[in-house]
């Protein structure tokens, strides 16, 4: 293997930092991890990336600082991926569905093989926690960077993991250890237990193959879903069932271990906000652990670490009750989704250390040295409809976008650019946006401001959703546990709820943002095409439109300057107003306020995404609003008689058929979207009047499933 060469500008700055203790050297405040290599240390020529998207993307970052020449993988749909673009070589490895291309181990297998690959790094999901993957790469003198067979094998099973815990004094949940083999012995198993239940797959995680159940009913149906969630994830529909515990915190510690024996635990990560059992916004340190638990718990990961031989980076997850007694979930033997919190408060670059450990070398640093500077939060921005069971899948192609790098201490992880498409066929992330501060208030300010910055055009996405999480009181005071969404939002997310001043704040903006566009369009050359009334003098009154709320307005303007009158009260609103641009800083009242506009129509409809939410006004003269209420409306479709997919993917099965009766909140068929099945039910009990969809069908978001009389 050739020895790393660096330039001799490099070579000056290793030489300045190399022997600088961690801590010393994360006092900088940057969102940033530290890439620091040993131009002594040898290391692996070129590696594969067996993986796509943003964690692909990640790991060729620290590929090319090394100086190590990259290899993606990709499917017929993703060669224009910018993981492709970034990689020194790229191989096909099959058509879209991920069982032919990502998952396709002899297609794999090849390409590392017609590259001359040395070693495989795996990202997280597909084949990063894969036995017989890594087995196979061992066998043809291939390194995977991970951990060994043994050590994926005893932790990827859940069954076998609790054992293990146990024998290594690991707090674990009570539950039973044996495999589930059918539905009634579930019904009997979690009656012995007593509910509620957790019924997950044994090989399973990223919260597929998982129900929570409290009664008979749910365990059957639970063990159904799961079990074949579990086998169109993770090829093995093995199942266990454990306690679950109500209300808790999921906290995990992150590990690190060389094949010398030695083990680290690098802090933990705060997972809480989660919906249907994935995580949504993430932060390190955690708000609720104390010194005393945060060593426990990091001491007891080790312990488990160093049970199973492990070696490279992995993270074992917790729940935290109340009362701080935590219990061990699992442990993932790879890279986690939300590791960079973990690099922003340690300095640590975990993908460079997982390259050290995978070519044999021992770890550069002992407990003492690891620190805990400043905090991080990460928000797992998706290409989903926040409003539909807090985020159901949606796919389109990105027309605009734009992340707000331009903010200090931000960092944005993505495999996308402006022009991507975002497909039924792979998770729908789009990026993970993180910030970093000093402390927690300064780190989730600077989040809000760069949500409020992030321009996504094309498909819907969850930044709402996103925003009110982080400003919401509980979230803001730590008062948080894995139910926050459903006791928050217990009707489900409806976006933020407009106070008074706020609902002045948008019916002025959008006022002004109507004449800004009304003068611009009176100008040619610089010159006005009507200039009888100096602009300057001119007063508007205007009716806006909002939430089916009319409200009469003034408006007076002086430069960039509008002063409104809404219900007696006045609004100062001043901006550069460039129309052009995806993003219209203002000032309101003094308070600086980033807004986007969506959409402007000639006929006064403005959409303005405001604190995270996108809303709908409707801007008129006070002639054209008098003459508007003559307009007939549209009357609205009765979605009692109808099923549409609330999302896009691939019809699983159909329960019903033509002149079937069905009952309120029967299932009618089930969908599945991003290997996640989901059981459409009927609003009312009636008779179906046609099914227009058949197991197998690739269904849009809006197409019709099937009619009711």
């Amino acid at each position: 293997m050739a020895a790393y060469r660096s330039t001799a500008g490099f070579q000056r700055v290793l030489h300045a930092v190399k022997h600088v203790c961690l801590k010393q050297r994360c006092g900088v405040i940057i969102c940033r991890y530290s890439t620091v290599n040993d131009p002594n240390e040898k290391t692996f020529d070129k590696i594969l990336i067996a993986n796509r998207g943003e964690i692909a993307c990640r790991v060729i970052k620290t590929c090319k600082k090394m100086g190590i020449k990259t290899v993606a993988v990709h499917s017929d749909v993703d060669s224009s991926a910018v993981h492709v673009k970034m990689a020194d070589e790229a191989v096909c490895v099959g058509p879209a569905p991920t069982s032919k291309s990502y998952l396709n181990m002899d297609a794999i297998m090849n390409a590392v093989k017609q590259t001359g690959a040395q070693a495989v790094h795996p990202g997280y999901g597909f084949l990063s926690e894969n036995k017989e993957f890594a087995r196979r790469l061992a066998a043809e003198g291939v390194t995977f960077i991970g951990p060994d067979t043994h050590a994926i094998q005893a932790m990827g099973d859940k069954i076998e993991s609790k054992l293990i815990a146990k024998a290594a004094k690991v707090n674990t949940i009570p539950g039973f250890d044996g495999v589930v083999k059918d539905a009634e012995e579930a019904v009997r198993i979690a009656g012995e237990i007593g509910y509620p239940v957790m019924i997950k797959a044994s090989a399973g995680g990223g919260g597929k193959g998982m129900r929570i159940s409290w009664n008979d009913e749910e365990t059957r149906e639970g063990f159904r879903f799961s079990s074949q969630e579990a086998a169109s994830s993770f090829g093995d529909d093995r199942l266990l069932i454990e306690k679950f515990i109500d209300n808790p915190r999921h906290i995990e510690i992150q590990v690190l271990a060389d094949k010398h024996g030695n083990a680290l635990w690098l802090n933990e990560r705060e997972c809480s906000i989660q919906r249907r059992n994935q995580k949504v916004v993430e932060e390190a340190p955690s708000t609720f652990l104390d010194p005393d638990t945060r060593r426990a718990m990091g001491e007891q990961a080790v312990s488990l670490a160093k049970a199973v031989k492990y070696s490279s980076a992995g993270t074992v997850e917790f729940l935290v009750d109340s009362k701080k007694n935590f219990f061990f979930l699992e442990m993932n033997t790879r890279l986690q989704v939300e590791h960079p919190i973990t690099e922003c408060i340690t300095g640590l670059d975990l993908v460079q250390q997982m390259i050290r450990i995978a070519m044999g070398y021992k770890l550069q640093y002992k407990q003492p040295d690891i620190p805990i500077n400043g905090w991080a939060i990460e928000s797992r921005v998706y290409a989903e409809d926040p409003y539909k069971s807090f985020g159901l899948p949606s796919i389109g192609r990105l027309s605009q976008y734009q992340e707000p790098l331009a903010l200090a201490n931000v960092r944005v992880d993505s495999g996308i650019e402006e022009g991507s498409d975002i497909s039924i066929y792979y998770d729908p992330m789009i990026s993970k946006l993180v910030t970093y501060g000093k402390t927690r208030e300064e780190a989730l300010k600077k989040m809000e401001n760069a949500l409020d910055n992030y321009v996504i055009r094309g498909v819907t996405h969850n930044i709402p959703l996103l925003r009110e999480i982080i400003v919401h009181p509980r979230f803001v005071s730590g008062d948080i546990s894995t139910k926050f969404l459903p006791e928050v939002y217990p009707d489900g997310f409806k976006g933020h709820m407009l106070t008074a001043g706020e609902r002045r704040e948008l019916l002025a903006t959008a006022a002004a943002l109507y004449v800004a566009a009304q003068l611009r369009s009176q100008k040619f050359l610089g010159d006005l095409r009507v200039s009888s009334v100096p602009v300057e003098s001119r007063v508007w009154e205007l009716c806006v439109e909002l939430d089916k709320d009319a409200h009469m307005l003034g408006l007076s303007r002086s430069g960039n300057n509008y002063t409104v009158e809404i219900d007696g009260e006045k609004v100062e609103v001043s901006g550069e107003w460039n129309l052009a641009s995806a993003l219209l800083p203002i000032t309101i009242n003094g308070k600086h306020r980033t807004l986007q506009c969506l959409l402007r129509t000639a006929a006064g409809e403005i959409t303005l995404q405001y604190l995270g939410t996108s809303f709908k006004l409707r801007v008129l003269s006070n002639l054209a609003a008098s003459l508007s209420k003559h307009m007939p409306e549209k009357v609205p479709e009765d979605t009692s008689s109808i099923l549409r997919s609330p999302m896009p993917g691939s019809v699983v099965a159909v329960s019903v058929k033509p002149g079937d009766r069905v009952a309120e909140g029967q299932e009618i068929c089930v969908i599945e979207a991003m290997k996640m099945q989901n059981s459409m039910t009927a609003a009312k009990a009636a008779k179906v009047k046609s099914v227009h969809c058949k197991a197998g069908d690739t269904v849009g978001e809006g197409d019709l499933l099937v009619e009711l009389e």
